[in-house]
């Protein structure tokens, strides 16, 4: 234990910032230290202290699922999840993603609820850590002669049948694929409620956003960088003015009537 009374404000700076103490012996620095300066300093550690176990902590939570299955002697889990189902326009993407046993992704969730720049930090991530992982891919024209119902689960079992390492066991956002020759479950909320299903979600996402994103290239005046092909009120106004692209989905409905 250091003492800190015979050190600078800078030198207790860096020397929390280069060491990881845990909360009490920082406790025990507060107790012993008379500075409001070096108060502070000790006391915004503690805050990321607590900050970063509260993390930990809700992130296996989040592996309840996993956690269940790799005690029963499951290795290659499954996580599946597809992005896509509400936009008029674009791609319905799905993603399927085996993690290592007991690897907890730290700031994983629901990839609706990241900001664009830390999906593409965990999009990085989960790749690069996955035991496996692959992406399905169903396009507009498709989409329209069937149904989207039909097009998710048809992306979602091409994400699985992609994985270079076969899955065990599934575990699959709200469906249950027909005619899978694997033990899957229908998490519902599952992209809030299992680790595999989040990391799946933002693969399929950040996929599915950087389709759009390159699709705006082709056809600009739609905007498609911007919203992603969903019902914004600027991408109703550009398809009213230019009508329906290649990439529209022609058996969806929008401004309250048929495409025309």
């Amino acid at each position: 234990m250091i003492d800190s009374r015979k050190m600078t404000v800078q030198e207790v700076s860096l020397w929390l910032e280069k060491n990881d103490y845990d909360e009490e012996l920082l406790m025990e620095l507060l107790r012993n230290e008379n500075r409001r300066s070096i108060h502070k300093l000790i006391q915004a550690r503690i805050k990321r202290i607590k900050k970063k176990n509260q993390e930990i902590k809700r992130v296996e939570e989040m592996a309840f699922y996993e956690k269940a299955l790799w005690i029963q002697g499951f290795k290659n889990i499954a996580g599946v999840d597809e992005a896509g189902r509400g936009p008029l326009a674009g791609p319905l993407v799905a993603a399927a993603v085996i993690l290592p046993p007991y690897k907890f992704v730290q700031e994983i969730k629901d990839s609706k609820k990241l900001t664009p720049s830390l999906r593409n930090k965990l999009f990085d991530f989960i790749k690069n850590e996955a035991v496996s992982f692959s992406l399905g891919i169903v396009d507009a024209s498709s989409i329209d002669d069937h149904n989207i119902y039909q097009a998710g689960l048809k992306a979602m079992e091409r994400a699985i049948k992609g994985l270079k390492v076969k899955a065990e066991y599934v575990l699959v956002d709200a469906f249950k694929i027909p005619g899978l020759d694997i033990p899957q479950n229908p998490v519902i909320k599952g992209d809030s409620l299992s680790i595999s299903i989040a990391c799946a979600s933002v693969l399929a996402k950040v996929t599915r956003d950087r389709i759009m994103e390159d699709y705006d290239r082709v056809y600009p005046q739609y905007g498609f960088s911007q919203h992603k092909g969903y019902a914004t009120k600027e991408h109703i106004k550009a398809l009213r003015l230019y009508g329906p692209s290649p990439i529209h989905r022609h058996s969806f409905n929008w401004d309250g009537g048929n495409w025309g």
